[in-house]
């Protein structure tokens, strides 16, 4: 199933949801970023109390790990509706970011200017 998917995709079901229900109105970019938020918080509260070691097994148990799929799915589908009110490529965006990152902070042996011990 996951193998046909893609973002085009995805949004297009997003704004095909929201127009079925009327909600284009309240899907302006100050919400969706407040919804965002929102759903990003949820996602760390999972996580809130866990020691790094029980954090890396959460996935192990099935009620966490559909809790953590969960509101992974509500952050990408607020971020996916973002973007598409913007005219934001997240794709494009995100490498062009990884493009600025690489030249910031070149791996070790590239001339950085910072290395491990």
């Amino acid at each position: 199933m996951t193998e046909d998917l893609d973002l085009a995709k995805l949004q297009c079901r997003l704004a095909e949801f929201a127009a079925a229900r009327n909600w284009q109105p309240y899907q302006t970019p100050k919400n969706l970023v407040a919804a965002l938020s929102v759903e990003a918080s949820e996602l760390m509260e999972i996580f809130q109390w866990l020691t790094p070691e029980e954090s890396s097994r959460v996935m192990d148990d099935p009620e966490s790990a559909h809790r953590v799929t969960d509101e992974v799915a509500d952050v990408l589908a607020y971020l996916l509706q973002f973007c598409e009110v913007l005219g934001i490529d997240p794709l494009a965006a995100l490498d062009a970011k990884i493009d600025r990152n690489e030249q910031r902070f070149p791996a070790a042996g590239e001339g950085s200017a910072w290395e491990p011990d």
